[in-house]
């Protein structure tokens, strides 16, 4: 039987607000945390990424948190990224003014100014990453000596980005006997010797089954070709809707969303190299829908929260099975359906398959199948002609801004129902045989005559064609 928030023991005003979202049941980590810390209990929390981790610290928090003076907050959030700081803030705000309370979130990429002015004022909450809160506390803007609430978040992604020992740095300067609230992926390792050296008796809570079961989402391994995997992440898209596509590195990144570009999908890069201006406009483009898919590395698999995200696409394979997990749970988050498709080339299988047994995940590296099919391109006649010149029985067409995947048959059967086709081209790249995008038709010149008149211009997959008459190759002088 599900838990209500109302049932928790939490202000009225907080259950009144969560209603008015509505948001009247609990996930389970929240039902099974919120008691013990709202009775002042250190809590350790393992729960997976989508489970609702925010609200199980974010309302005991603002129950309990007092109100705070100039510089001198009196509860603590501590988040890895600069994604995730802002999420925090985002989903606390409304509940913290209904408690009238202040939250505040400091990270870096942005000016000093608005955070040293917003501390002058007083925070109660303050949400930060480890870097820019250890820069604001050299500088005499913040001091942690009033904290009665600290809340480590998503720790075990702080020890994998190397924040441990300024996390260490940062607890040191809160009083002992403060009240501390960790989640995280994983307890164990450096999480557990974290725990240990900052925690009194904390109550631990274990939330969800294995991994993949946290997971509720399809996975797929295909097995694909190197220079094939921009086609097939096209395809996806276009067949998935919204989707997540990860690389390993920031250039790789940026490389893919020009070379989706090509492919007529509409796509933003969110990596490190960002400014946080340019991050904070690509996640708006991808939320509004102005864009189909954001390419990201793993700063962005722990920290943001976009709802109705149909696909992840891992477009290089993440590195270990912790990434793949947090990689994936940008789908499928709080029951929600999703598909994750792993890109894997022949020297990637064994390493592959060496992750899905850590995972429990017994699924097939296979071909691509046709599940996740482009839809059906469909040609439409545009306005306006550009016609070959008279006098010539044939004449060969240029055919230019083509699908990456169009096969000469394809291409041929296209033209074909203007009249025969003596010919049919595509241009490709000498070094990896792949299609540049363009070709040639040789057709007889009525037939090529009415082509040109229905087809350029028109619109191919979602790509504007230009036919035209080919320019002869002029002779050597």
């Amino acid at each position: 039987m599900p838990t209500h928030f109302d049932q928790l023991g939490l202000p009225g005003r907080l259950v009144s607000v969560l209603a008015d979202r509505d948001i009247v049941e609990t996930f389970p980590v929240q039902a099974a945390t919120i008691p013990d810390a709202l009775a002042g209990r250190d809590v350790s929390g393992k729960a997976p990424t989508g489970s609702g981790k925010t609200l199980a610290f974010g309302l005991p928090l603002l129950t309990n948190v007092r109100k705070a003076n100039r510089h001198r907050p009196r509860a603590l959030v501590l988040a890895p990224t600069r994604e995730l700081a802002e999420q925090i803030k985002r989903e606390l705000s409304p509940l913290a003014k209904a408690v009238d309370r202040h939250v505040f979130a400091v990270y870096g990429g942005v000016g000093y100014g608005p955070q040293r002015n917003a501390l002058r004022r007083g925070v109660d909450v303050l949400v930060a990453t480890p870097g820019r809160l250890e820069d604001l506390i050299g500088q005499g803007t913040v001091d942690l000596g009033h904290v009665d609430i600290a809340v480590i978040d998503e720790a075990d992604r702080m020890a994998d980005m190397g924040f441990l020992p300024v996390v260490r740095r940062i607890l040191d300067g809160t009083p002992e006997h403060r009240q501390t609230l960790l989640f995280s992926a994983t307890l164990d390792g450096d999480v557990a010797v974290l725990s240990r050296d900052y925690q009194h008796d904390p109550i631990v809570h274990e939330v969800g089954g294995t991994e993949e079961e946290a997971i509720d989402a399809e996975h797929h391994f295909w097995l694909v070709q190197h220079h094939d995997r921009v086609q097939h992440t096209a395809d996806l898209v276009e067949a998935q809707g919204r989707s997540i596509v990860f690389t390993r590195t920031r250039h790789g990144a940026d490389r893919l969303v020009k070379q989706l570009a090509r492919c007529g999908v509409r796509a933003v890069a969110l990596h490190g190299g960002r400014s946080q201006s340019q991050r904070t406009r690509a996640l708006q483009e991808f939320t509004s829908g102005r864009v189909q898919a954001l390419v990201a590395t793993d700063v962005a698999a722990r920290g943001i929260h976009i709802d109705a995200v149909a696909s992840v696409i891992h477009f290089d394979p993440p590195g270990d099975a912790k990434d793949y997990v947090h990689r994936s749970g940008r789908t499928a988050r709080a029951g929600a359906a999703g598909t994750v498709i792993t890109l894997v080339t022949s020297a990637q299988r064994a390493p592959m398959r060496r992750m899905q047994r850590e995972l429990g995940l017994r699924i097939p590296i296979e071909a691509p199948n046709g599940r996740f099919e482009r839809r059906t391109p469909e040609v439409t006649r545009p306005t306006g002609s550009m016609l070959p010149p008279k006098g010539e029985d044939r004449l060969s067409l240029y055919v230019a801004n083509l699908p990456w995947r169009t096969t000469a048959d394809e291409m041929r059967a296209m033209f074909a129902r203007f009249g025969e086709v003596s010919g049919s081209t595509i241009v490709t790249d000498r070094r990896t045989g792949r299609s540049r995008g363009f070709g040639f038709i040789d057709m007889t010149v009525p037939a090529a005559q009415a082509a040109i008149e229905a087809l350029n211009g028109s619109t191919l997959d979602g790509r504007n064609l230009k036919v035209s008459a080919a320019r002869p190759r002029r002779g050597r002088p």
